[in-house]
């Protein structure tokens, strides 16, 4: 008579609350590459727009390069060698700026030199690459700890931590470190770090069933068996198979070479590409864009109070983020799990979201409604970078999904750098001095009218997204074409029961 199959925890189980927690605590530390301090930053060293942009991507770079690497380390070795590199790149990233802005240039210098404005950016680069350390290891964990039907959900309240920290710095800062950037990156140095030592001991996947050992002899039937055989000498088919019987949704496992050669992946790599990009590029320069909206025809410039609205609109844009990243992952799973519609239908939604913030961003001229075009912005951004990790699940499967969503996260590099150099150029040709441009919205608006045509396009691709999606689930549901064979026929009967291609389901 077989043993019973070992106890898995409960989904409410303290374990998997436990894994939650953690990760919204280590995404509340890693998303102040958002924070804005490049204005002081800029006006303490002498550094161009241009140049302060060039530091502001090496952050966003950062974020980008180091996805697929630590994507692939995360699926393999799970979540703890992220948390430490987390610990050691935003701890040593953060300490390096604030040495160089206390150090400040030399007298008689005119700019910060060459050296150090590279030390700048390897130091920004590895706030960046810190940063996604947390992010990539809660993501990964938090979808392998709760099941599909709460996936977007669960991965969107995690990721939301991640919009909401800038507001949740900036705010200690205003409180704590009104006017003293030196004591504010001393917070961002100190303050991202640590939560990396939390999560290292507290950041972990449950699994959703036993382990392939109990598996393999809980099963009776001899064809049942042969595929138990088969898991018991391949690791890979087991954590496929595992992945069907969890969500019984046959999700494919499209990664390397294939990935590469795949229609979707380049559909959703551009939509990504043209959503974060404008985000980024908005987030990255909204200081610029709130001090020439504040200066234009103002014959009394107050820094202090300049800095007042840049840091209202951080916060904005932090909260709004944070609201987006709930939003969509609660819409997503309810158009799902109510009405059958695959997530990627939400890429209209958001995409939308992002073309009418530019759209505002182009015709608000007064500082006091600049607000609105940053709210927009903040939901937009917040819902992209919570429904592109789960429709790249849903696209390519679990077994190689932070490896995958790591060469999609590449994406932004491509419209984000060219987005945001435009703009420091645009600054920079209408007479910006390096603190700021003094003739109001003409000092960017030429950029939103980029931006604008570009998130269009988005529209589009995205309603070309959702239609394959749409014809791809006909198919399935029609000929069962696209489900692979190790997924088909799997029924849940007191205990998960394993059957084959040609099998009926027991």
């Amino acid at each position: 008579m077989p043993s019973s199959p070992p106890a898995v925890p409960a989904l409410y189980s303290t374990p998997r609350l436990t894994t939650l927690i953690a990760s919204l605590i280590v995404a509340l530390a890693a998303g102040t590459n958002y924070v804005t301090y490049a204005p002081q930053l800029g006006s303490r060293l002498r550094i161009t727009h241009t140049q302060l942009n060039m530091v502001g991507l090496a952050g966003n770079v950062g974020v980008s390069v180091s996805g697929p690497i630590w994507g692939q380390i995360v699926d393999y070795r799970g979540p703890r060698i992220l948390l430490a590199c987390g610990f050691m790149l935003l701890l040593g990233g953060y300490s390096g700026i604030r040495h160089l802005y206390d150090e400040g240039i030399p007298d008689g210098a005119a700019s910060l030199s060459t050296f150090g404005l590279y030390t700048l950016v390897l130091f920004s680069f590895m706030t960046g690459a810190g940063s996604n350390c947390g992010v990539t290891s809660t993501v990964n964990s938090t979808a392998k700890t709760f099941p599909d039907r709460m996936r977007a959900s669960t991965t969107g309240l995690v990721i939301s931590g991640f919009g909401l920290s800038a507001f949740l710095f900036s705010t200690i800062s205003h409180h704590f470190y009104a006017g003293n950037t030196s004591s504010f990156l001393f917070l961002l140095s100190v303050g991202t770090a640590l939560p990396m030592i939390i999560g290292f001991f507290l950041v972990r996947p449950i699994p959703l069933l036993p382990s392939k050992e109990r598996l393999h002899a809980d099963i009776e039937d001899p064809r049942e068996a042969a595929i138990s055989s088969e898991l018991a000498h391949d690791d890979s088919i087991y954590t496929r198979l595992l992945g069907a019987v969890e969500s019984l949704d046959g999700l494919p496992d499209v990664y390397g070479k294939r990935l590469w050669k795949s229609g979707d992946f380049w559909l959703l790599f551009s939509i990504l590409s043209i959503l974060s990009g404008t985000g980024l590029m908005y987030i990255n320069n909204v200081g610029s864009m709130s001090q020439a909206l504040y200066g234009y025809n103002n014959s009394h410039y107050d820094e202090a109070k300049a800095s007042q609205w840049q840091s209202t609109q951080v916060s904005t844009i932090s909260l709004m983020n944070f609201t987006g990243r709930i939003f969509i992952g609660l819409v997503s799973d309810l158009g799902k799990n109510r009405f059958g519609m695959p997530r990627s239908y939400s890429l209209v939604l958001v995409s939308s979201f992002c073309f009418v913030s530019q759209v505002a961003t182009a015709s608000i001229d007064d500082i006091r409604h600049l607000s609105i075009a940053s709210s927009l912005l903040g939901l937009a951004h917040g819902s992209v970078f919570s429904l592109f990790p789960t429709v790249c699940l849903e696209w390519f499967g679990m077994p190689h999904f932070s490896e995958n969503w790591g060469y999609l996260s590449l994406s932004p590099m491509a419209a984000g750098n060219f987005f945001s150099l435009v703009f420091g150029r645009n600054l920079d040709m209408h007479g910006a001095s390096m603190t700021r441009c003094g003739q109001g919205l003409e000092c960017y608006v030429a950029t939103i009218y980029l931006t604008i045509g570009a998130t269009f396009l988005s529209m589009l691709l995205s309603l070309w997204a959702g239609s394959r999606d749409r014809r791809k689930m006909r198919g399935v549901v029609g000929h069962g074409h696209g489900i692979p064979y190790w997924a088909r026929g799997v029924g849940v009967s007191g205990r998960q029961r394993l059957v084959g291609e040609d099998s009926q389901e027991v």
